[in-house]
């Protein structure tokens, strides 16, 4: 058992592993091995990632994976479509990157809605 990692959901140190997941006995959380070792190195937590796991970081180019619809408007951001220069915000809606879109303007994308280019 790996004293150095607990919980991220109750904060149990009583935490085991189980083939690739780490598995809580007080709540049942069940969470990935990679998830474990950021805990127990004290990695950031606001590491915002695309669709496929990939880490973002301010001034990367992403790709929308699926159309969105632009509430308040008529218009689609169609899947396909290229964004650079994003900047990675702490949206509390759960929009993480602000971007401008060509044709639409400026806007708020969430992170799962996209993949590094």
């Amino acid at each position: 058992m790996d004293s150095d990692v607990k919980c991220p959901q109750c904060g149990s140190e009583h935490v085991y592993q189980d083939g690739s997941l780490w598995v809580c006995p007080e709540c049942a959380h069940e969470w990935d091995q990679l998830d474990a070792a950021a805990s127990a190195t004290g990695a950031d937590e606001d590491v915002v990632k695309d669709a496929n796991g990939n880490v973002l970081a301010d001034g990367d180019s992403v790709t929308v994976i699926k159309d969105l619809k632009v509430k308040g408007s008529s218009l689609v951001v169609k899947g396909g479509t290229k964004v650079k220069n994003i900047r990675l915000t702490d949206g509390a809606d759960g929009h993480n990157i602000a971007c401008k879109i060509e044709g639409i303007g400026a806007m708020n994308l969430k992170s799962e809605f996209v993949k590094k280019a």
